[in-house]
């Protein structure tokens, strides 16, 4: 890992060019896209062609692009209630219960932060608050099967009370969606699961096909194509937030255990060869031996190439004077994960202003998140932790206003509404106001 030393190189070096990159794509992904749809195009290009066929030839359009690319999907996209249960069978039982325990302690999560519906009778207003009624999620299927997403995306859109829930998936290279995927909506209680991957999937899901009938909100993170797609679909249909690689952020003194920031950084980068692991400490020594650790552990891991990319490319160790620094350049960074391995990390919380979610202390660790702590792990990247927070229940709830002013208070208000209205020059909404005085 790329060491830095110092407050003002480490702020130059690590929020420089934050936000998602819809530019870097490598000429051979490029390439075989551009054949794929017959014409060379650009990403932005490529995007929109395949939305734009999508949404004009439905179905067919989705086999023939998924098939160019080398992504055949199965003729029948929907799974069926029998290969849902062929899949438990296949699935081995410590697995499904892992995941019914991981499901349990999402599930409590969500309904512990459920907000309701109220009105204040006194003051003649509230709030109501409404599910959105279909919602479709996405799941990843790219260098690893990412089924835990499936529970992280579902679950709090079922507790939040969305009617239809539906889950978008890529077919493997045997044609099938993995069968933990399938047990895993199973769990969640997804309604319908379709083996449909890539842009093309966020089309179908926004414009509806033949197969798939369309969402009022897409949910879920993706690769560059699944992202740009939900970009340029922002409007049509509701998107949770654009999420870019993964990146991990610990804060660590001089007492920190170097093998658990070490096991926590590699575990950071196996996700993927842009994911971003980065320490910042205020121990030399420490820095120092997490990189002994890591050159030591990376070794053995069965991911041990992408781990070595990850980290040549974008992993870094921070060397700072103070623990206060550190904060000042996590919140500029805005981490999608802020792990604090210090002594007595929860008094440190009100220094914390953007971050996706945040682990404090040696066994509350990042991959707890990713799985079985509660939250979801579907995070802002890419510095968007300063505007958006990760995906939970109120990603997939409405707040409709309702006003019930009596007569009386309504009288008090009619003539403030009136001035305010006369003052810009409205002179329709100030009678519409005027008139209620005459009938009180």
């Amino acid at each position: 890992m790329k060491i830095i030393t110092g407050l003002n190189e480490a702020k130059q070096i690590l929020t420089s060019n934050r936000g998602p990159n819809f530019h870097d794509l490598s000429p051979k992904a490029l390439r075989k896209t551009s054949d794929a749809l017959g014409k060379d195009v650009t990403l932005v290009e490529a995007v929109e062609i395949i939305l734009d066929r999508v949404r004009n030839e439905g179905d067919s359009a989705i086999r023939e692009i998924s098939n160019n690319l080398g992504s055949p999907v199965p003729e029948n996209f929907q799974v069926t209630s029998s290969e849902i249960r062929d899949a438990y069978k296949l699935t081995p039982q410590n697995l499904i219960e892992a995941m019914k325990l991981a499901a349990e302690r999402i599930r409590k999560f969500h309904e512990t932060s459920l907000e309701t519906t109220w009105m204040d009778s006194n003051e003649g207003y509230g709030e109501m608050i409404v599910p959105i009624q279909r919602v479709g999620a996405y799941v990843p299927a790219g260098t690893a099967s990412l089924f835990s997403t499936v529970l992280m995306t579902a679950i709090p859109a079922k507790v939040a009370g969305v009617q239809d829930v539906i889950v978008c998936s890529p077919s493997t290279s045997d044609n099938n969606t993995s069968t933990a995927t399938l047990v895993a909506a199973d769990i969640a209680g997804v309604d319908n699961i379709f083996q449909v991957g890539g842009a093309q999937a966020i089309a179908a899901m926004a414009y509806g096909t033949e197969s798939i009938s369309s969402v009022d909100l897409i949910c879920g993170p993706g690769n560059i194509f699944v992202t740009l797609a939900k970009k340029l679909l922002f409007g049509e249909v509701g998107i949770d937030g654009l999420y870019g690689p993964t990146e991990t952020m610990i804060i660590a003194d001089q007492h920190a255990n170097p093998t658990l920031c070490a096991a926590d950084l590699l575990a950071q980068a196996e996700h993927d060869v842009l994911a971003t692991p980065i320490l910042i400490t205020t121990s030399e020594n420490l820095a120092n031996d997490v990189q002994k650790e890591i050159k030591l552990r990376s070794k053995s891991l069965n991911r041990s190439e992408i781990i070595k990319e990850s980290i040549n490319r974008n992993g870094y160790i921070v060397v700072l004077e103070k623990l206060d620094q550190a904060f000042d350049i996590a919140n500029q960074f805005a981490p999608e994960h802020l792990s604090l391995m210090i002594a007595d990390p929860s008094k440190y919380l009100d220094s914390i202003k953007n971050a996706g979610a945040v682990f404090l202390g040696d066994f509350s660790h990042e991959v707890l998140g990713d799985y079985v702590a509660g939250p979801s792990h579907v995070m802002p990247t890419g510095g968007t932790a300063r505007f958006n927070s990760g995906l939970n229940v109120r990603s997939f709830l409405k707040t409709i206003p309702v006003v019930a002013i009596n007569s009386d208070e309504s009288k008090k208000l009619n003539e403030a509404a009136s001035i305010l209205a006369r003052a810009e020059k409205l002179t329709g909404h100030a009678e519409a106001a005027e008139i209620r005085q005459e009938l009180l």
